[in-house]
């Protein structure tokens, strides 16, 4: 395909990165179970690095909250994470179905060859003949990979981001370029 997709992190209109999401309080010392949402969850949620708290939406929440990451361990996929400052569970099941976010200039751009996966939305998907298809509104990570939803003028289709579809990236004019099985447009 000419590029990879790298880093699963949401860009948030507001200048955050979205790169985790808390799924409960761990134990009685403030420790979080946290879902990873990045491709580098060592180096995000490496003992020092801040984070901020966002809403469920993955909206930052006002007034403006920073962490501060004391240790994190590897734990069913994801990660507990110690908070300087969250001292005892009643202070970490405050933090429940929050998200963390990371200001986008403190994330590492994209390696040559590659982009964001939220890059993709609102890319041009033609055919590889030139005919337009329409635009990606929306790109789902899903267990069987990546789909993107593609929206036409007068419906929208699901299109797999995958090598047997997507034959072209070009990054630069904002286009992919495919070639889907028959009956994937219809």
């Amino acid at each position: 395909m000419g590029h990879s997709l790298t880093s699963p992190e949401a860009r948030l209109s507001q200048g955050f990165y979205l790169v985790g999401r808390v799924r409960r309080a761990h134990g009685i010392r403030g420790e979080l179970v946290v879902e990873t949402l990045t491709d580098e969850p060592d180096a995000v949620f490496a003992s020092g690095r801040r984070v901020f708290v966002g809403s469920a939406a993955g909206d930052p929440v006002q007034p403006s909250r920073e962490l501060h990451v004391q240790r994190s361990s590897p734990f069913k996929g994801g990660l507990i994470v110690h908070f300087d400052g969250l001292g005892d569970r009643n202070a970490a099941e405050r933090l429940r179905e929050h998200t963390l976010l990371v200001p986008d200039d403190e994330v590492a751009p994209p390696g040559e060859g590659e982009m964001f996966i939220h890059d993709l939305v609102g890319m041009r998907v033609v055919l590889a003949s030139g005919a337009p298809i329409g635009e990606v509104s929306e790109v789902f990570e899903l267990p069987q990979g990546l789909m993107m939803e593609v929206r036409r003028p007068s419906d929208t289709v699901m299109l797999p981001f995958d090598e047997r579809t997507v034959t072209a990236v070009d990054a630069e004019a904002r286009v992919i370029t495919v070639d889907p099985l028959e009956g994937m447009l219809d």
